[in-house]
């Protein structure tokens, strides 16, 4: 048997000694470190509070005049007055408020796109403290004024936002961007039809075209109600409102429809119907544009009728509201309507007008203050006290975005 030099065990044992403690010392480093980071946001005193916050409202540093403003205000137990300064820089709205809004505006939910006129109204009524849950049903829109851009506004196409954007437009001057109605620009459209973003140039190019008009609700209920269809499932909702596109026996199997297919189907065909006289389509002359045939349901309604010739054939835009009882009854639903109505401006009523709508609103604006979701009971809560404010103070979304970076300011 080979001997061992015990010399050399020693020394390795050493090394191997020293190696340990090298890491346990590093170790030990980083924890500490963690530590002072961890106090220092938790005990981070007025003037750090002030500067991340309009940090996190704005993406740029405030100025020494601004931030002493806002430590001022800080210490005097004004927090809100303080985001409120901080929201007074332009790039509240054309960054913050642009980058939130934009992926409401196209199916891959992207914040790169071009400026559009649905992420320009969303930016318009913030800016000008409009009451929010207009936002899906107000005949406005806001474009550029002819001191921003010399290229006209048309339903047919997008260069008008997108010579804003190019020539760096500040939209939070109201004298760059003002509010006109939907129903004076687009011919096609009375004030009764239209309904907020959802009847934007931007919004029909991406939801109203092709397809069943299926997507323009369901994309309404994820961007404003935080809420798509698998979490409104209801086996209990009537299903007289399910089209003739839907097959009842999927694969010979009529269970599957009963217990998967029925339960979105039939809420979302109760409302769909919303969007009856809409389309985005190639007109002659006049480019892709939106369309609304007053009276004369869209061809794209009656499509695959052969698939279930039984079923509900659109005949009118009339809606109704199945999910408003049984279990999505927790929704809060509060429109005055009683569930039931007629084309896109009543059904985005119904839509705004809800609890959820309030909330998921304020916890938009948390992602995008706070830089997390809200999570824990004391998150919880202070979402749902933004959104009883929210409902109290004329919907106001500037002042939730202030009350939520008032919360957040500390950590």
């Amino acid at each position: 048997m080979k001997l061992v030099d015990l010399n050399v065990l020693n020394t390795r044992g050493a090394k191997m000694h020293l190696s340990r403690q090298k890491i346990i010392n590093v170790c030990s480093a980083f924890i500490f470190t963690l530590g002072i980071v961890s106090a220092s946001v938790s005990f981070a005193g007025p003037r750090e509070q002030a500067k991340r916050m309009h940090d996190r409202l704005t993406g740029v540093p405030p100025t020494e005049a601004v931030l002493t403003s806002m430590t001022s205000m800080i210490q005097n137990q004004d927090a809100i007055g303080a985001a409120m300064l901080a929201m007074d820089n332009p790039f509240f709205i054309n960054t913050t408020i642009k980058d939130w809004a934009t992926p409401w505006t196209n199916r891959d939910q992207s914040v790169y796109r071009d400026l559009n006129d649905s992420t320009a109204t969303v930016m318009g009524m913030v800016r000008d403290d409009v009451p929010f849950d207009q936002i899906l049903y107000a005949d406005t829109v806001y474009i550029g004024s002819a001191d921003a851009t010399n290229e006209a506004y048309s339903v047919s196409n997008n260069d008008h936002y997108e010579d804003l954007q190019n020539r760096r437009r500040d939209l939070s001057d109201p004298a760059m961007l003002v509010a006109m109605n939907q129903s004076v620009l687009n011919d096609q459209l009375a004030a009764n039809q239209t309904a907020g973003i959802m009847t934007t140039r931007g919004y029909a190019q991406a939801f109203l075209i092709a397809g069943t008009n299926r997507a323009a609700l369901r994309f309404a209920t994820l961007n404003f109600m935080c809420m798509d269809m698998e979490a409104f499932r209801d086996k209990s909702a009537y299903p007289d409102r399910v089209r003739q596109d839907v097959d009842r026996s999927p694969g010979g199997d009529s269970k599957i429809f009963m217990n998967d297919c029925l339960t979105c189907h039939a809420g979302m065909d109760g409302l769909a119907g919303a969007f009856a006289f809409y389309d985005f389509v190639e007109v002659e002359d006049q480019g892709e544009r939106l369309v609304y045939t007053d009276g004369v349901v869209q061809p794209k309604y009656l499509n695959d009728a052969g698939v279930f010739p039984t079923g509900f054939a659109t005949t009118g835009d009339s809606w109704v509201n199945y999910w408003r009882s049984g279990q999505n009854s927790w929704v809060g639903w509060n429109a005055p309507n009683n569930g039931v109505g007629r084309g896109a401006k009543e059904l985005g009523m119904e839509l705004a007008q809800t609890r959820q709508f309030s909330e998921c609103q304020v916890k938009k604006a948390f992602e995008k203050v706070c830089h997390r979701s809200p999570n824990g009971a004391a998150d919880v809560q202070a979402v749902t006290n933004i959104a009883n404010s929210f409902e109290a103070n004329n919907r106001s979304m500037k002042r939730v975005f202030a009350e939520t970076a008032a919360y957040c300011m500390g950590n």
